[in-house]
């Protein structure tokens, strides 16, 4: 039986202490193309998420039948079957959003994130845990990946929220700056989110440190 305790340690770790993005820096790929937009960043987070969570909680289910030898190939057949089903709802459901993301999407299928946990963790652990592991990683990416979409936008556009009304239509885009605002093109750019996200993983490492010398002087 899982305890409340270790299902916190799965999601602390997925979440901060193995973060696929500023620890393991895994999915760059997607998060350099697709974060322009802080919206952006968060559907294709939560595809992910979805993707990591049940792929890991069926794998978990299925491990004792399934062959060592032939284990990867059954691995991207799973993986590969629930990133259809994602692309193929939100093709459906949310047809804005999905055309923005194009080929980001299907491509989930290639992000390490998803095969990393499978191998690691869902081969070898419980469904249930397995599947708080999952979404606890797609977590982390999801903070992550609104987080720098969020400065990217503002950065470069002056605007959050952009593309919001795609899925709410009630709701739109905020302008936070004036419409004068030139924006800076640097960090609309795949280099502006490369310096972004070294300045988040320098925060995060200045404040594991800190947080560590604390402890060491009481």
């Amino acid at each position: 039986m899982i305890t409340r305790a270790e299902l916190r340690e799965i999601f602390a770790n997925g979440v901060w202490k193995q973060n696929s993005s500023l620890v393991q820096t895994l999915g760059l790929c997607p998060l350099l193309a697709v974060t322009t937009t802080l919206i952006n960043g968060a559907m294709l987070s939560l595809a992910t998420l979805l993707v990591t969570g049940l792929s890991g909680f069926t794998v978990s289910c299925l491990r004792k039948f399934i062959p060592y030898e032939i284990r990867m190939p059954i691995f991207i057949m799973i993986a590969a079957t629930l990133v259809t089903i994602v692309d193929q709802c939100m093709a459906s459901w949310l047809s804005e959003i999905h055309n923005l993301l194009g080929i980001f999407i299907p491509l989930i299928i290639t992000n390490c994130i998803v095969f990393a946990r499978i191998e690691a963790f869902a081969a070898k652990n419980g469904p249930i845990q397995s599947f708080f592991d999952g979404v606890s990683m797609g977590t982390g990416m999801l903070w992550t990946l609104v987080v720098l979409g969020g400065m990217r936008e503002l950065l470069g556009n002056g605007t959050l929220f952009s593309g919001i009304e795609s899925i709410v239509p009630s709701l739109s885009g905020l302008r936070v700056f004036s419409d004068g605002y030139p924006g800076i093109t640097l960090f609309v750019l795949p280099p502006g989110a490369f310096i972004l996200l070294a300045c988040m993983i320098a925060t995060k490492n200045a404040f594991l440190a800190r947080r560590k010398a604390a402890e060491a002087s009481r």
